[in-house]
């Protein structure tokens, strides 16, 4: 299990198979997103699944696996 970044709380541990659940930056509500731990670092947008706005993801991977995330609104 990798470490992660919660500023707010709004994390949940890595799962194995690159699964996570973060909290949306605008309405809170968590969600699950696929992570890719094939790439090292990675910076990318992706719309929240409950109030689809865009919420911008910060991956770190190392050895395959996530280490951390981080996720913030696209206005911070």
């Amino acid at each position: 299990m990798g470490e992660f970044d919660d500023d707010d709380d709004l994390f949940e541990p890595f799962d194995e198979a690159g699964v996570d659940t973060v909290g949306c930056p605008y309405c809170g509500e968590l969600i699950e997103v696929v992570l890719d731990p094939s790439v090292e670092h990675q910076t990318y947008i992706e719309d929240c699944s409950v109030c689809c706005r865009p919420i911008v993801f910060d991956v770190t991977a190392e050895d395959g696996v996530v280490t951390s995330v981080s996720v913030r609104g696209e206005d911070d």
